[in-house]
């Protein structure tokens, strides 16, 4: 899968020349593994590879292809943004459902598949981010090209880095290939650290990215990305900075109706800042460039023509956040299925569906792409970074609610704006990863959390680090809590 499917190319060549790239990535990583996971010292072979423009474009594409792991519907920010907050539930899923359900119920342990496997497709990722940076100046590119890569893959780590380090706390820097034997001598680095290597990978993309590009990263989404990151480290004054940038730019407004923003054919609107591409329809299942968010957000029941997975069931309490009257939650949220004559209560996200997807082999090759960011986070972040309401307001402009300030608002319930603030974000960006993100920035996680039953502590609000790397590699320490 490549994340831009290339005009020029079919997606049957595109399929071929990442397998390739795979098998590259797989000769470089030798027999022994490394508690990183990540691929030893390369070989001859890859020494060779990463040098004229075709080979750069192949890796290009094979890191961008790791978005597909890591915003996966069954990914770490999938499982964390929202099993770890109060939008979403497990009912009935494939696979360990004891590991699965420990992310909902705060119960991990060390030695979660699930925590581990997540460690693993962040560190493989950086490795295929940060071997093409490593090859950059030895290859044939023009020094414009090199740039241009750079700022891409710089992107892409900051982002990666970002969730790692809201996800873990300190965590191991790796800004280049390692061999196994330099791995054992990598400790985790602290967040102050981790975060400086975010901001100047990001600062860097924003300088060097174009204003636009489909499906790849603009200056924009790296703009964005950092305005989280300083909102993140309660730097309101950097944040607006950045944020304000995206709102003047004027590449970006919001859709005219809220049913325009999701759609297995509505794609890179002028209200998409950073979003993953996919190709759904027949052809796809040989190409792996399938949406598979509506078939895993599916009640695990096979009454849909396949069979759903039952990833992100939604919450009564999430259901219940909506205003009378706000038609997101019915473009958002569904009730339920039709399981022969009877109606089945389960609400479920239908952000993603697509009626007209190829059903075979029990797969979904669905068309829907999925947006990292949009201007409708912006615009609420910037009210969180400005404390002005004038940004929510638009978002709830568009939806026909009653303005913040303005007597038909619901005060009573949200009397501030940073209150009024974390129930928009909750209702606009629902089931978009961002609902647990957002609680632990605001110092808000623990009590709105707690309150519902969870019980989730401030060390809690962290995935422990995977019992295997610990074992793999001694100097490792763990986050408390977990010991």
């Amino acid at each position: 899968m490549v994340l831009s499917i290339e005009h020029k190319m079919n997606v049957m060549n595109i399929k071929h020349k990442i397998l390739l790239m795979a098998l590259v990535l797989l000769s470089a990583s030798g027999c022994k593994k490394s508690f990183l996971e990540l691929a030893p010292e390369s070989n001859a072979n890859a020494e060779t590879f990463y040098k004229t423009k075709a080979d750069m474009d192949l890796a290009v594409n094979a890191a961008y292809s790791t978005l597909y792991n890591v915003y996966d519907p069954e990914g770490p920010v999938s499982y964390t943004a929202e099993m770890m907050g109060d939008n979403t539930t497990l009912y009935i899923i494939a696979g360990n459902q004891t590991d699965k359900f420990a992310f909902k119920d705060y119960n991990l342990q060390t030695n979660n598949t699930m925590v581990y496997s997540f460690w693993r497709t962040y560190y493989s990722s950086l490795y295929s981010i940060n071997i093409i940076l490593s090859k950059l100046d030895d290859s044939e590119l023009t020094a414009t090209e090199k740039e241009s890569v750079k700022a891409q893959m710089s992107f892409l780590r900051g982002l990666y880095y970002f969730n790692m380090v809201r996800l873990w706390g300190d965590v191991p820097i790796v800004t280049k290939p390692l061999s196994v034997e330099e791995t054992y001598k990598v400790v985790r680095s602290p967040k102050a650290d981790v975060y400086k290597l975010i901001l100047d990978d990001l600062t860097f993309a924003a300088e060097k990215l174009p204003p636009t590009a489909v499906g790849r990263a603009t200056q924009g989404a790296a703009l964005t990305a950092k305005g989280e990151v300083y909102l993140t480290l309660n730097d309101k004054a950097n944040a607006t900075t950045a944020l304000m940038s995206v709102y003047t730019s004027q590449n970006y407004k919001l859709q005219g109706t809220y049913a325009a923003v999701f759609g297995p054919t509505v794609k890179n609107t002028k209200e998409s800042i950073f979003e993953i591409q996919y190709l759904g329809g027949a052809s796809s299942i040989s190409t792996g460039t399938y949406s598979k968010y509506y078939r895993n957000y599916s009640p695990n029941v096979n009454v849909f023509g396949f069979s759903g997975i039952g990833m992100n069931q939604v919450t009564d309490d999430l259901y219940n956040e909506y205003e009378t009257g706000d038609p997101r939650r019915e473009l958002s949220i569904t009730l339920g299925f039709q399981n022969g004559a009877v109606f089945q209560e389960q609400k479920y996200p239908i952000k993603w569906i697509d009626p007209t997807a190829v059903k075979t082999d029990n797969n979904v090759l669905a068309n829907n792409n999925f947006m990292v960011y949009r201007f409708a986070d912006v615009l609420l972040m910037l009210s969180e970074a400005t404390d002005d309401p004038k940004y929510l307001n638009e978002v709830r402009t568009r939806v026909n609610l009653p303005l913040f300030g303005t007597p038909g608002y619901p005060s009573a319930k949200y009397p501030t704006l940073a209150l009024a603030i974390e129930h928009e974000r909750r209702v606009e960006l629902a089931i978009e990863f961002h609902r647990w993100f957002d609680l632990k920035r605001t110092g808000r996680a623990v009590a709105v959390l707690s309150a519902k039953g969870k019980p989730v502590t401030e060390k809690k609000l962290l995935l422990p680090i995977p019992e295997t790397v610990r074992l793999q590699n001694g100097i490792i320490t763990q986050n408390d809590g977990y010991n």
